[in-house]
């Protein structure tokens, strides 16, 4: 896994997007708590698609102030994710990976987790100014967008695709999962804004 600087010449504009990553490290109580970094590998603020999951995973997690939010990222999760991006023909440097909730949740996922995640999505969708599509992956995202784009007066509509969480846990249709992902991205690949 690459720590979030060594590539910050690659890609500009991750720099602003890894500066909002900064502000969630701080709780609305004043506490730390942990937010990995973009990839800097990714799109960046010029991404056309945002690829939406629940919350940073254990691998991410454990990789402290190394981590970014990655398809690069050890653990089935991540390759699972890959192998379905790459089928799909979406390029690397033409979406996002991120998280509804981006910070590490100590137990269940809460009402109030979703709400403060899409929340920090409202903030995430005004810094991609030529976003085309959302995919979100798992009902916790699915229902983060949808909360989003219903509570927000001012949400911008942008097409939303669901496609069930990579996870291994995931795993009774993992085949038809897998054929769901790959055109979930395909779909967002084609997406363009009118």
């Amino acid at each position: 896994m690459s720590t979030p600087d060594e590539f910050a010449d690659e890609v500009a504009d991750v720099r602003s997007l890894n500066a909002l990553a900064e502000t969630w490290r701080t709780a609305p109580d004043g506490s730390r708590r942990f937010v990995p970094s973009f990839d800097p590998r990714s799109g960046g603020t010029s991404s056309r698609v945002l690829v939406l999951m629940q919350s940073p995973g254990p691998q991410t997690i454990a990789a402290a102030h190394a981590a970014i939010c990655s398809e690069d990222n050890p653990g089935p999760t991540a390759a699972v994710f890959r192998a379905a991006r790459i089928e799909s023909g979406l390029a690397r440097n033409a979406y996002l990976r991120w998280n509804l909730i981006p910070w590490e949740l100590p137990g269940r996922v809460r009402p109030a987790d979703i709400d403060e995640g899409r929340r920090a999505l409202g903030t995430l969708l005004e810094v991609l100014p030529v976003l085309d599509a959302i995919v979100t992956y798992g009902t916790i995202a699915l229902d983060g967008v949808m909360r989003n784009l219903t509570l927000d007066e001012h949400a911008r509509l942008v097409p939303v695709i669901a496609a069930p969480h990579p996870s291994p846990a995931n795993g009774r249709h993992r085949a038809e999962q897998h054929r769901r992902s790959v055109q979930a991205l395909r779909l967002a690949a084609r997406t363009r804004r009118v």
